[in-house]
This record gives structure tokens, C-alpha cells and sequence, in this order.
């Protein structure tokens, strides 16, 4: 009998029943990646799945880039349920999946994967962008829609699926930063239908605007911006550069960085101290994952349990 892996291969997958024999429950969700061992997922997704009484587990599966097409393509032989989807595969999984939600069309990237019970098709979802908007309410009680919002990062990943939900949601006012600013501009371009909206004036700023990641053109947008967004990784070492100049940050403004570990970035740190409030990602990270919940089984998941798996594997 195969002992229990804490991550599992393609070659695995081929032979998914022998692989995964020891397993008390069958294994019929995963997240794929490469790398892939550092996921917290399986912590998060397990608890949920035992609260509800779901006869199924959850695991990590390291899939590399030439396999991709293939492990899919395996899921609905191998009685799998859905699979989420982290880096470096999300861009190429929205090419491969049979059809697409608006969102994850949008996004250009699919984190979630639902495997229809009925014709084996493989439905590619996103639930970055809508896990950042149950993110932001939990977190400072407002919507979207009632902010001007800067997003640090906006050119790819979940930086450009924040700014796709932002855009979705009608914000009052939306500018992307990046350090390619041509990436920002053409993402711009993109959403710019959703601020077409004559029962809005536009008032002395646009309000909908891409800018170079630069000090000088982010402090000037920071007078008419409510909530301050990190939608890259730059945080988590504690010599990464600063985000935004510390002494722009103020006391109105809501900070949200999308790196959790560790709990406390040099953005947090620097936005608590000039009295703004401010909160990590892990708050995303479980609203993401709730909404996958909700897609391979159509009900709500136990956040209590999820949020939980999460803080013990991380020490919290």
C-alpha cells in the first residue's frame, strides 16, 4: 500500500487509485502548481470538507508546465471533483478548459476548475478578484463601489484579477500602477467600458487612470484615493523596497497587501503608523477559497473551519 505523500506528481495522477490507497477519504480535489509544496490549501480545504461531511480530501499536486493539458485532461477519469490552480499555471489553464466564466474570461487566468459531473467538461472559474471584494468588506465594512481605489501591481496575476472585479464593480475610481506601464495602459483599455457612466461626473481626475510605478506619479494620486492595494509579492523579505513613501500614506486610507506571510509587511507596518488602517492577505486567500468550495458543490463552506486550518498552519 503507497503511504500518504504531502505532495503528489503527473505520474501519480496517471495512476490516482494505486497513488492514493492509503488515504482514509478519496482524493478528489487538488491544487496544481510548480512549485507547489508550500501551499496551504489542503489546511484550509480539508477542515471544510469534514465539517460538511464530504466524502472527499484534498491534496497537493505538483504539475509542471508540459504536463498541464495532460493532468487536466485526467481529472474527470480519475474521478476528481475540481482542482484549483496557483503558478505558474493560471494563464495557461484559461486557454486549455472546455468553457470559462465572464470573470475568469476577463482575467485571462483560471485558479479554479470544476469538472462537470455530467459531461466531463472542464469549467475554468476565477475567484481571485471576487475573494479580494468579500476580502475588502470583511475586513473595513465598505464595497468596492464606493471606493477609489490604487492598485500596486496591476499588469498580470491577481494584481490584473483585482483590477478586473474593481472595474466589474463599478468603483468610483480605479488607477493601475506597474512597472511596465504599457501592461497597466492595456488593462486599462480593457475596463474601460465599465466607467462609461454618465450618472457619475468624472470631477477634476479621471476615473480611470494607468501610471508608471514610480514615487513621484503615486504620491500624486494619493490625495483621491481611498484604499491602497499590493497586488504583487514584494513584502514578503524583510529588504524588499517600499511600496508607496511612508509619508504619503494617510490617516483615510485603507491598505490592503495581498502577501500574509508575514502577517505584518513593511507596507502594513507603515500604514498602521500613520494611522490608516490596513490588513493582510490571508483574508483572500480564505474568501478565494470559499468561493472554489461553493463552486464544486454548490453550497456555502464553514469559513470558521477553513479560517482556522489556515491560522494553525501558519502559527497564528
Amino acid at each position: 500500500m503507497a503511504e500518504p505523500k504531502t505532495t503528489y506528481d503527473f505520474a501519480d495522477l496517471q495512476a490516482w487509485k494505486k497513488a492514493t490507497s492509503s488515504l482514509e477519504k478519496p482524493a478528489r480535489l487538488s491544487v496544481f502548481g510548480d512549485p507547489v509544496e508550500h501551499s496551504l490549501s489542503p489546511q484550509m480545504h480539508n477542515p471544510a470538507l469534514d465539517a460538511a461531511g464530504i466524502d472527499a480530501q484534498y491534496v497537493r499536486l505538483h504539475i509542471q508546465p508540459d504536463e498541464l493539458e495532460d493532468a487536466l485532461r485526467e481529472l474527470p477519469k480519475q474521478n476528481f471533483l475540481g482542482t484549483n490552480v496557483t503558478i505558474p499555471h493560471k494563464a495557461e489553464v484559461a486557454k486549455i478548459v472546455d468553457d470559462a466564466t465572464e470573470v475568469a474570461k476577463r482575467c485571462k487566468a483560471v485558479n479554479t476548475v470544476v469538472v462537470d459531473s455530467n459531461s466531463g467538461d472542464l469549467i475554468g472559474h476565477s475567484t481571485d478578484g471576487p475573494g479580494f471584494q468579500r476580502a475588502i468588506r470583511e475586513e473595513f465594512s465598505v464595497d468596492l463601489r464606493d471606493l477609489r481605489i490604487l492598485i500596486l501591481g496591476a499588469g498580470g496575476g491577481a494584481g490584473r484579477a483585482v483590477a478586473v472585479q474593481c472595474a466589474m464593480e463599478r468603483c468610483e475610481r480605479l488607477v493601475l500602477a506597474n512597472r511596465t506601464v504599457s501592461k497597466a495602459g492595456s488593462l486599462a483599455e480593457e475596463l474601460l467600458e465599465f466607467f462609461h457612466d454618465e450618472t457619475r461626473l468624472e470631477g477634476p481626475s479621471r476615473r480611470l487612470a494607468a501610471i508608471p510605478w514610480e514615487e513621484e506619479a503615486i504620491s500624486r494620486q494619493l490625495d483621491e484615493i481611498d484604499l491602497i492595494v499590493n497586488g504583487t509579492s514584494l513584502g514578503m523579505k524583510p529588504t524588499d523596497p517600499a511600496l508607496v513613501p511612508r509619508h504619503e500614506i494617510q490617516p483615510h486610507h485603507l491598505v490592503y497587501d495581498m502577501v500574509y506571510s508575514p502577517a505584518r509587511t513593511r507596507l502594513i507596518t507603515d500604514a498602521e503608523n500613520a494611522g490608516a488602517r490596513a490588513a493582510n492577505g490571508l483574508s483572500m486567500l480564505l474568501w478565494q477559497g470559499a468561493l472554489s468550495f461553493e463552486f464544486w458543490f454548490n453550497r456555502d463552506a464553514d469559513i470558521s473551519a477553513m479560517r482556522k486550518g489556515l491560522e494553525e498552519a501558519l502559527g497564528r
